[in-house]
């Protein structure tokens, strides 16, 4: 290019230069969640409670939520798989110590589910509170999972626990 072809440039306001700094500006990371540890290491209690046969009741303490539904699931799955592998296979998770739970929660309860029905088992919920209740309604779930009042419910239904749909 000679002087004559070259674009003239405008005098006016100078744009200011952009440069990225690596880890400038972004907070810090937040420490890991170990998988698979121990439930009270992420916020969240399963505890066998009960056992009857082949049906044991489990209860659940604390928030279920993106951080704490891995923990729920592999405990479900862990808990049903102690069970005696005769007859049917039931894990009843008590809700009734669950403040809250969101999508993330529900996804674990579904995977937790679909381990251990291809084991020939099943989830059955008690209580739920409203909220939850109306979470598993809006998605369809409690046609997937039977669900009770309360965990002692269960007991005292004849046989297999009835739908409390």
């Amino acid at each position: 290019m000679t002087e004559e072809t070259r674009p003239v440039r405008r005098a006016g306001r100078r744009v200011p230069e952009v440069r990225c700094r690596a880890g400038a500006g972004t907070p810090p990371a937040a420490p890991p969640v170990p998988v698979g540890g121990p439930a009270e290491a992420a916020g969240l209690a399963v505890e066998v409670a009960r056992v009857r046969g082949g049906t044991a009741v489990v209860t659940v303490a604390g928030e279920i939520d993106l951080r704490t539904a891995g923990v729920l699931r592999d405990r479900l799955v862990e808990l049903h798989g102690r069970l005696p592998a005769a007859g049917p296979r039931r894990l009843v998770a008590d809700f009734t110590a669950v403040p809250f739970c969101d999508a993330a929660g529900l996804g674990a309860l579904v995977a937790a589910h679909n381990q251990i029905a291809a084991d020939g088992g099943e989830i059955v919920l008690a209580g739920v509170r409203p909220a939850q209740l109306r979470l598993l309604r809006i998605t369809g779930l409690h046609r997937l999972f039977t669900v009770h009042a309360a965990a002692d419910d269960v007991w005292a239904a004849p046989g297999p626990p009835a739908a409390s749909r």
